[in-house]
């Protein structure tokens, strides 16, 4: 493999698997609000929120971790202003305290903390503007969840970065264009595992361990739980369980980091865990399983990139996909085996809707795991979808494409409907 992407993978790995705590989109409000209250310089008296509407879907309905169960945009742009260590990023509330928490539900009972809709035409935007003893600042936050392109304290720009949806920003700084399976499967073959070890590593241990919770308490709708009492503890139903469960406690507000992918949690649940479970199942050496994990992550950012952060496109089909396509090569698959499994789990599920983050998004995660080892099945049985049959067309990298068009263009007005109807014109 040629070096320059060699290297160009390594480093997509490292800018896309970091660790967050909390469901990604709310905790960008979080961290967005930690910055306008530290360009201010004091608590806020008041605060507000202008956010895009796919932002405002995805932080309608979950927990927002670390503030007693408490949901939404507001509480998140509280936790962040109050409580929230901007330094820490996408792990802004993980050192809040209990006397903190009591702060935060005692200045939401005090204050409105007002919501409006976004008038940019991106759609990732969160705009936090904090007040206090005649001083205003503002924070601004587009295209992924750390970029920030405005902060300002009294009209004065303290930073002031260009943004173009789509461009690469400084936390997605390398060109996802050289990404295809047959590479990513090479890479995954070559790449010196000293290399990406460390990112895997972390990805194992703190994505296993929120599994492993979901398991043992109640989050959410339970999904996982469910799972494995109605079908049993055989290793494809153990690895939508797991995922599923994983998902559960996320949603739920648990306070455990997940290490993300793609901007997503529950991608970074979806693209690992089943693989791990599998690799157990099979007995494959930790070596095996960090190649298949090279496999899974990356064709989940490939998938996910002609899509886009933010969409109307469930991104637990990319990240069942990815998953799938981690597990064939676990199996022995190589590019022709990985390349079918993928084709046939994008054709399966590829109408699943994003209707903003809750507890229904474990048994998303696990109906996308399904998709990918349905496909790897037919696959293994010579069995596949042909071009022609649907979005599906000849060559996996077309279809690919195709699934980019129809999540980022011909689903806005499916989005816009999604929205509106979460919203009741409340929003």
């Amino acid at each position: 493999m040629e070096q320059e992407v060699y290297d160009a993978y390594v480093a997509i790995l490292e800018e896309e698997l970091v660790c967050a705590m909390g469901c990604t989109e709310p905790i960008a409000v979080a961290y967005c609000a930690a910055l306008a209250r530290e360009a201010l310089g004091t608590l806020p008296e008041s605060l507000s929120v202008t956010a895009s509407a796919n932002i405002i879907k995805n932080v309608k309905s979950v927990v927002v971790p670390n503030t007693g169960g408490a949901r939404g945009i507001e509480a998140a742009a509280v936790a962040g202003a109050l409580a929230g260590n901007a330094d820490a990023k996408l792990e802004v509330l993980a050192g809040v305290t209990g006397e903190q928490v009591s702060e935060m539900r005692e200045y939401l009972a005090a204050h409105e903390v007002v919501v409006t809709p976004s008038e940019r035409p991106w759609v990732f935007d969160i705009q936090v503007r904090a007040e206090a003893a005649g001083h205003a600042s503002l924070c601004e936050i587009a295209g992924s969840h750390t970029n920030v392109i405005r902060i300002e304290r009294d009209g004065e720009a303290l930073l002031d970065r260009p943004f173009e949806e789509g461009v690469e920003d400084e936390t997605n700084c390398t060109d996802r264009g050289c990404l295809s399976i047959e590479k990513i499967v090479q890479f995954a073959d070559e790449v010196d595992l000293n290399d990406v070890k460390q990112v895997l590593g972390r990805q194992i241990a703190c994505n296993t361990e929120i599994a492993h919770e979901g398991l043992r308490r109640s989050w959410g709708a339970n999904v996982g739980s469910v799972l494995l009492e109605a079908y049993g503890d055989g290793v494809a139903n153990r690895a939508k369980a797991w995922a599923a469960a994983g998902s559960d406690a996320r949603m739920g507000g648990c306070e455990l980091p997940v290490v993300i992918n793609s901007g997503s949690g529950n991608q970074g649940i979806t693209a690992s865990v089943p693989v791990i479970v599998y690799a157990r199942e099979l007995g494959s050496s930790h070596e095996e399983l960090l190649r298949a994990l090279v496999v899974s992550n990356l064709v989940t950012i490939h998938l996910k990139t002609g899509i886009g952060r933010l969409s109307a496109y469930c991104g637990a089909t990319s990240a069942g996909a990815g998953a799938a396509a981690g597990i064939t090569y676990l199996h022995g698959g190589r590019y022709s085996e990985v390349a079918h499994t993928v084709v046939n789990a994008l054709a399966i599920d590829s109408g699943m809707v994003c209707d903003g983050a809750k507890a229904s998004c474990a048994a998303k995660i696990a109906s996308a795991v399904e998709a990918g080892l349905l496909g790897m099945q037919m696959q293994q049985r010579g069995s596949q979808f042909y071009g022609g049959d649907g979005i599906v067309v000849k060559g996996v990298e077309n279809t690919i494409r195709n699934v980019g068009v129809l999540a980022s263009r011909g689903m806005r007005e499916t989005d816009r409907t999604i929205v509106e109807l979460m919203c009741g014109g409340g929003c």
